[in-house]
């Protein structure tokens, strides 16, 4: 699954990798968890466009907020399918920045899990595919949130855990923000494992079990 991520990329690098408008000025983070406020990249008006929303996707017919407090991953093999997530698959996807994510891996005789931080091994932003969604409170106010889609796992990743988010090569991010509710298969056929030669992982400190916690030092390898 994908729990936690960081973005940490200049503003400016991520205007110029993801072809979008003028940036958002936001500082680093390294620790980013559900239900905080996060960066995503959407198609508006024929031209990308950088806008925030709440990690955890609140369907429009939700009575209340709380269903986005489990609703940060959606599972590839029936994103389609479910009902909190089928209009905004076919209609509102978007892109999600991210540096690097984290995933735990179960320790043989322990009950603490260790962290890995995983990346492109060329060290570019990666973008995650995911799901927006608008919501309006009973007391008139609204919300944008979004969902990361995620699928199985690598070859590479396979002994951390057995899924993964779907990371999206350049090529077919204009495929993702533009297709049609008609190409549902097309869609379908981007959700797959990225390739393991192309990505990197190294063990970080448990320190990024904590939430609060948002340091440079939640990337840092540790034996």
């Amino acid at each position: 699954m994908c729990g936690r991520f960081a973005l940490y990329s200049d503003p400016y690098a991520l205007s110029h990798r993801f072809s979008t408008e003028a940036p958002l000025d936001l500082p680093p983070r390294f620790n980013i968890a559900p239900t905080q406020s996060i960066l995503i990249i959407r198609e508006e008006s024929n031209k990308r466009q950088f806008t925030l929303a709440r990690w955890g996707l609140v369907p429009h017919w939700a009575k209340t907020i709380e269903v986005g407090y489990t609703s940060y991953n959606a599972r590839a093999e029936t994103v389609a399918q479910k009902p909190g997530y089928r209009e905004a698959f076919k209609r509102r996807r978007c892109l999600i920045p991210a540096d690097g994510y984290y995933q735990w891996q179960a320790v043989a005789g322990s009950k603490a899990k260790q962290p890995w931080f995983i990346v492109l091994r060329n060290q570019l932003p990666m973008a995650l595919a995911g799901l927006w969604e608008e919501w309006r409170s009973p007391a008139g106010e609204n919300l944008e949130s979004c969902v990361i889609i995620v699928t199985e796992a690598n070859a590479l990743l396979r002994s951390i855990y057995n899924r993964m988010p779907v990371v999206l090569a350049p090529a077919h991010w204009n495929d993702w923000l533009e297709l049609r509710a008609r190409d549902t298969h097309r869609l379908q056929n981007l959700l797959k494992p990225y390739p393991s030669e192309e990505m990197a992982a190294w063990p970080v400190s448990r320190k990024v079990n904590n939430p609060m916690y948002d340091s440079e030092k939640c990337i840092e390898t540790v034996n």
